[in-house]
């Protein structure tokens, strides 16, 4: 689906154009060409890759879409694939932003997200200074969006770490912390796995050999690669608390289980001289000389429940019971 395309000339907005005149306004001196799609099928990219003469392989990755974020040099353009996070409610929706950058145009082709980017036209539009240095503005600007929308999941993943981690000493919650620090870190997971990527590549950009259409905007590429830095340090920090609470979590499982066996043992050693003062006098053994007392019953079990009481203070002392 076709969501703008736009003619820019020295750094304002000429008119909004249909596909049939794009190759025309390729043509005029000094002018570039922003067109954005969202779920294109087939056909609307081959319409593009005649219109731009795109790679073939670059519209092959952008139409099969599940790419790793990375961004590739073909001549003097370039494809860039970036992932959409977003969280919905609990979980992590992925999507995917495939950006193709020539010295004259720059196309985006949105899959499997409804978060567009007319902010980032408009934010480019109230800025012609910078506009005017062309495509490569342009896809800093897109770049420079995605970017942005993690900071947002970002906070929250560490704001739900820190009501996980105000839990884990809670009794009984133990087995729910821990699945839910594995949920956790499998959603900051699908996050380092769109920023990791993305940092690397983005150093293609600003330092060594930049490619052309990249040249006038290399700073600005510079400042989107140290925001992922941060992100992607953050990302670190947070794994690695992950991991730590799954530790603590397990030791309080540990300790909660010592817990349980020392009740269970302080009261079998309690029912244990039940049983062998009982034992004992069970056996019925004619010589027996407590046999024929007439109050031998009663004091047995007053001597049982006196040893019983003592034993139960005991261990209530030392904190088994």
């Amino acid at each position: 689906m076709l969501i703008n395309c736009v003619a820019y000339q020295e750094g304002k907005k000429l008119k909004d154009i249909t596909i049939e005149e794009i190759s025309d306004y390729l043509e005029i001196p000094g002018c570039f060409v922003w067109v954005a799609l969202q779920d294109a099928v087939l056909s609307e990219l081959e319409k593009m890759r005649e219109e731009f003469d795109l790679h073939a392989l670059a519209v092959e990755d952008s139409w099969h879409s599940h790419q790793r974020p990375k961004v590739d040099e073909y001549g003097d353009s370039i494809f860039a694939v970036m992932h959409l996070v977003n969280l919905a409610g609990h979980e992590v929706d992925i999507g995917e932003v495939d950006v193709f950058v020539g010295l004259n145009y720059v196309l985006s082709v949105r899959n499997r997200s409804n978060n567009g980017f007319l902010g980032v036209r408009a934010r480019c539009e109230r800025e012609p200074h910078l506009l005017s240095q062309g495509a490569g503005f342009v896809f800093y600007a897109l770049m420079d969006a995605v970017v942005d929308r993690y900071f947002p999941i970002l906070d929250a993943f560490e704001t739900e770490l820190e009501d996980i981690e105000e839990a884990i000493f809670v009794k009984g919650s133990a087995r729910s912390n821990i699945e839910r620090l594995y949920a956790l870190k499998r959603k900051v997971m699908v996050l380092k796995h769109a920023v990791a990527p993305l940092m690397e590549e983005t150093g293609k950009l600003y330092r060594g050999r930049v490619p052309k259409v990249c040249i006038n905007s290399q700073e600005y590429f510079r400042d989107v690669f140290d925001h992922l830095l941060h992100i992607n340090a953050s990302i670190d920090t947070i794994r690695d608390t992950i991991g730590t609470a799954i530790q603590v979590n397990l030791s309080m499982v540990a300790i909660e289980e010592g817990e349980v066996t020392k009740r269970l043992a302080a009261w079998a050693g309690i029912f244990a001289v039940a049983t062998a003062f009982a034992g004992v006098w069970g056996m019925n053994f004619d010589t027996m000389p407590e046999l024929r007392l007439k109050y031998g019953y009663p004091a047995a079990l007053g001597l049982i429940t006196l040893v019983c009481c003592i034993l139960y203070r005991r261990f209530k002392k030392v904190g088994w019971l």
